[in-house]
């Protein structure tokens, strides 16, 4: 059943660009699903892991000056007079090279970070962050600092016997950024559903009980930072090539803070919750922005998630679908009823 709704709500995506001809919105449309995909990358950490990472957006970031600048080339200076030209390369190896890169520091961060938890493991990760934002502010040979990088090509796809397909168009984005998006929905779920998904799931219920059956802490967390880093990579190559300008402001905490409401409102935990949370919250400052001035803008944001969580402590997907009857619902275990227990009841 579950799988049905996946493959409707798809097709429901997919069909979008066929009715909605207004590229304001569309354009709304692609920039959510961008930060959807941060979201679900997010949740693969906070959702089935328990650990808080308020420094996310670093490899979000990371992923897209790797991409902007594998495709736009560079020639910097480094110690001693060694000097580093790349020439640019195709976006699509940009794009590449993000998830690569950023699934690295991921590797690195989980290394270093699951080694506390809790509020610690919370500041390690904001710390990261605004290290990597510092160090796009300045490096100004690299990355031109606060004067942004420009003139981001756009990712071009090589079909074969037909040339070369750039994807500039609102509508080429938005397939380009539905199919990413499937691709990641699909990995989460599958490694959700193996062995390292139940290891996940059981250090986030007890963790002293799940080492105590033999599951490696520091492997399991390290592996959930490294796939969560990769696709939080993919997410900022596609912002870069879509956008095509850059500044250190893709750092910025607010973008954390909006992928944590996606992920919470929708529910932490579930695979749709990022989905459900990223469209309502990505599109609802879009149709609050004609009818209210920013400040009343904010303050309806604010309302709409105290009530969402209010009314559905666990989020929108765990609180509805076993109503809707998409979840299984959870049922009591009989009592096994022996010789001894008839007669006492007797």
């Amino acid at each position: 059943m579950t799988r049905i709704v996946s493959l409707l709500a798809l097709a429901i995506f997919a069909s979008v660009p066929l009715w909605l001809k207004d590229p304001y919105l569309l354009n709304a449309l692609i920039t959510t699903g961008i930060f959807i995909i941060g979201a679900m990358s997010m949740n693969l950490l906070l959702g089935f892991t328990g650990q808080l990472s308020l420094g996310h957006i670093a490899f979000f970031g990371i992923g897209a000056y790797v991409s902007a600048l594998t495709a736009l080339g560079f020639d910097v200076e480094l110690i001693g007079g060694f000097r580093i030209v790349h020439e640019p390369w195709p976006p699509i190896a940009g794009l590449a090279l993000a998830i690569v890169i950023s699934g690295l520091c991921g590797y690195l961060v989980g290394r270093l970070s699951f080694r506390v938890r809790g509020a610690y493991f919370v500041i390690v990760t904001i710390s990261f962050a605004e290290v990597v934002r510092l160090v796009a502010l300045n490096w100004i040979e690299l990355t031109q600092g606060p004067l942004a990088l420009t003139n981001i090509p756009s990712i071009t796809v090589g079909l074969p016997g037909l040339g070369y397909l750039v994807l500039k168009t609102k509508l080429q984005n938005y397939y380009l950024v539905l199919a990413v998006a499937a691709v990641s929905y699909f990995l989460i779920s599958r490694l959700v559903h193996s062995h390292y998904g139940r290891a996940m799931r059981g250090l986030m219920e007890n963790e002293t009980l799940a080492v105590s059956v033999g599951i490696d802490v520091t492997k399991a967390l390290t592996l959930t930072a490294v796939i969560s880093a990769a696709i939080a990579g993919a997410a900022g190559s596609l912002y870069a090539h879509y956008i095509r300008i850059i500044d250190p402001e893709v750092f910025a905490f607010i973008s954390t803070v909006t992928m944590v409401i996606m992920v919470v409102s929708g529910g932490k935990g579930s695979l749709a919750g990022p989905v459900v949370g990223g469209v309502i919250f990505g599109l609802l400052p879009v149709f609050l922005r004609p009818i209210m001035a920013p400040e009343a803008q904010w303050i309806t944001y604010g309302l709409v998630l105290i009530a969402i969580l209010f009314v559905l402590p666990r989020g929108i997907v765990p609180s509805l679908a076993p109503k809707l009857g998409f979840g299984r619902r959870p049922t009591r275990p009989k009592p096994i009823v022996t010789e001894r227990t008839a007669e006492e009841h007797a």
